[in-house]
Order: structure tokens, then sequence, then C-alpha cells
């Protein structure tokens, strides 16, 4: 890939996710359509969240180039009139997961944060497929079952929700706000 012109430069360097897709957001937001964002990342799980976030709102993922352990990230906003992606439509709160869980519902919780988040703490029989190997990895589920998709704050498990959908999978809840407000039982380091 050839050195792209940015026409802003955005710094999301030390910072773990989400924060790089916030700062990338809220950067793009204040753009005029078809200019060129760069986002600096050093965060190994960016580049897979940024494509994914870039296709699922509509702008245009350029490309990654990798200098001295910075990832610069190219993205084109959009041209179209929507300021934002859509929503995955289909929602459910935590407190719903709960009851559903408590019930003994045969549901199957997907987790897409990073390993290293899972590991830490997750819910009880969560399935761990972190975003970046959704596509990879989709097939491990079964489309007949209902998957309610969790992350830290519901943004990750908003893209992943609506990639299960595009393959095929129906039965797709995203699980707002997420582990970041879970109260139910959990496991994993502290």
């Amino acid at each position: 890939m050839d050195k792209i012109s940015a026409d802003v430069i955005l710094d999301a360097k030390g910072l773990a996710c989400p924060m790089p897709i916030v700062k990338t957001k809220k950067a793009i937001n204040q753009l005029e359509p078809g200019k060129v964002l760069e986002v600096q990342a050093t965060d190994k799980g960016s580049q897979a969240d940024i494509k994914a976030w870039a296709e699922s709102t509509g702008h245009q993922y350029l490309g990654t180039l990798e200098e001295n352990g910075v990832l610069k990230h190219f993205l084109k906003k959009h041209t179209h009139d929507e300021a934002d992606g859509k929503k995955y439509p289909h929602i459910a709160s935590n407190d719903e997961l709960k009851e559903k869980m408590e019930a003994n519902e045969s549901i199957v919780v997907l987790d897409v944060r990073e390993a290293v988040e899972y590991a830490s703490c997750h819910i009880p029989g969560a399935v761990s497929i972190p975003m970046g190997e959704l596509d990879e990895r989709a097939d491990e589920l079964r489309k007949d079952q209902d998957i309610f998709v969790i992350c830290r704050t519901g943004n990750r498990s908003d893209l992943a929700a609506k990639k299960l959908k595009d393959k095929g999978f129906h039965n797709v809840f995203n699980v707002i706000p997420g582990m970041s407000k879970w109260t139910g039982e959990t496991e994993g380091g502290q």
C-alpha cells in the first residue's frame, strides 16, 4: 500500500479497546465528507475493530500501515448523509440476559472482547471469540441458536451482531450495556 495522504491525524497510541474506536468515531464525525482520517494506534486489535466499524458505518476503510510498532489506519468519511451507522436493532439488556440465564434457557453468550479481557472476567459458560476472529470462527456457532453477543460496552457487540446477521444468523441480540455494568455471576481473575 502506498503512502496515503490524511486530512486529519488522530493519536490513539497507548489506548486499549474500545477507546481507539470511540476516538475514531468522534474524530470522523467532525470531518467533512470525503476527507481521510489517519488513526495511529498501538492496540493490535484495533485493525480488525476499525475495519469492522468502518464497514458497518459506511465509511471506507483504506488500509493499515505499520511503522515502528504503530498501526496507521486510514479511513475515508462517507459522502452520503448518514452521520452514523445504523445500530443493530435487536438488543437485550444485561437484566434480560441474566433472567434468561437464571431460567436456564437454551442460549449462547458470545463474548467478543479480546482474550485477555475474557480471561480477567467473563460470564460463566460464555463462548470467547474476539471480534477480530469472528469472520474465521463464526462456523463454531449454530445458526439455530439464540445468541447474546456481549463486549465491554455494547459497541463491539453491535458490530459483531451485524456481522453474524449478515452471515445468516437470525436469533442474535446485542447485550447493552455489556460487561462494564454486568452484575451477574462471573468467572476469571479479578
